[in-house]
């Protein structure tokens, strides 16, 4: 095993990399900078595993510019849309993510900003920070009450189940749209209620999460039209990927409050972020921290390092996804 070589695109939680260090002949990142282009492709004509981070595109030309020994590609995240699919199937080149360790985190943080959007807590925190808070005032800051409002979820899988536990805690009302409904004790133990039509479900809902995965079909399924099927009190809330938005018509509801605020972790083109966002008030921004602890990012990472055992010792990939 120490002769598989393995290059690391970013850094990793020091347990993982100190795995990765003792089981095979691993290149980290130790000062966690990006990788010149030239550098990485030359890096890869002498590997047998990458391992990228979402954030970082693995594309056709960067693929054919690989060796012809690198034969896994182990993504450290969920979501496998920086990897062309394609061209790794083509070359015969394994891919692997790290499903199922990330869900309750991301629940969490989805849970967060609908909190933070709802009852206005990020103007709140920056009026304090810049001293305009004036003290305790009747009308002040008066934000939306969660009690008895509808959430809708747009994609109910692991971590928009997460979710709906947690909304219905809060005595929030569920509804979900999927691409399959779930079992009939699923729904009750969650208490959601199935909605086949999406624009349908827009339409009433206070509240609407986004949990879909980024496909073709997703990629900019909340556009204009859907937006502005929304209601001027409601919120959007976006943990998932941030092309599933129509990100520029979500600037313009957000600008002339055709809907009330939004919670955004991901976006369009990150890491760059629209100034336009940024300017506006009635919209909670952060740095897609969804699976951002300790706890989470060290399992995303072990789960990396079983994945290229596997390879390693010639054995089925535990989390392969092509």
């Amino acid at each position: 095993m120490a002769r598989v070589k393995v290059l690391v695109r970013r850094r990793l939680p020091e347990r993982v990399e100190a795995r990765l260090s003792a089981l095979f002949d691993a290149r980290l990142n130790s000062d966690d900078a990006p990788i010149d282009r030239r550098a990485l492709e030359a890096a890869l004509r002498n590997c047998d595993v990458l391992v990228p981070s979402v954030a970082e595109p693995v594309d056709a030309a960067l693929i054919a510019a690989s060796g012809p020994q690198l034969g896994l590609i182990a993504n450290f995240g969920a979501g496998v849309d920086n990897i062309d699919l394609a061209a790794a199937r083509a070359r015969g080149i394994a891919v692997t993510n790290t499903p199922g360790v990330l869900t309750e985190d991301t629940a969490d943080v989805a849970l967060a900003l609908i909190l933070m959007a709802a009852r206005r807590l990020g103007a709140a925190e920056r009026a304090l920070r810049r001293g305009a808070w004036r003290g305790w005032g009747p009308t002040d800051r008066l934000g939306t009450s969660l009690t008895g409002k509808r959430l809708a979820i747009v994609g109910m899988g692991r971590i928009g189940q997460a979710l709906a536990r947690r909304a219905a805690a809060l005595g929030m009302r569920i509804d979900y749209h999927n691409r399959h409904r779930l079992d009939a004790a699923v729904e009750g133990a969650l208490g959601a209620r199935y909605r086949e039509e999406l624009d349908a479900m827009l339409r009433d809902a206070d509240m609407v999460s986004l949990h879909a995965p980024y496909t073709p079909e997703t990629h900019r399924l909340i556009d204009r039209r859907r937006l502005g099927l929304l209601r001027r009190d409601a919120f959007l809330i976006n943990t998932a990927r941030g092309a599933i938005v129509d990100e520029e018509a979500l600037i313009e509801a957000l600008r002339t409050g055709a809907i009330a605020g939004a919670g955004l972790d991901v976006y369009a083109s990150e890491p760059h972020v629209d100034p336009r966002l940024v300017a506006l008030e009635n919209v909670v921004l952060l740095p897609h921290v969804g699976s951002a602890t300790v706890e989470t990012r060290t399992a995303m990472g072990m789960k990396v390092v079983e994945n290229i055992l596997a390879f390693a010792e010639g054995r089925e990939l535990p989390d392969r996804v092509a």
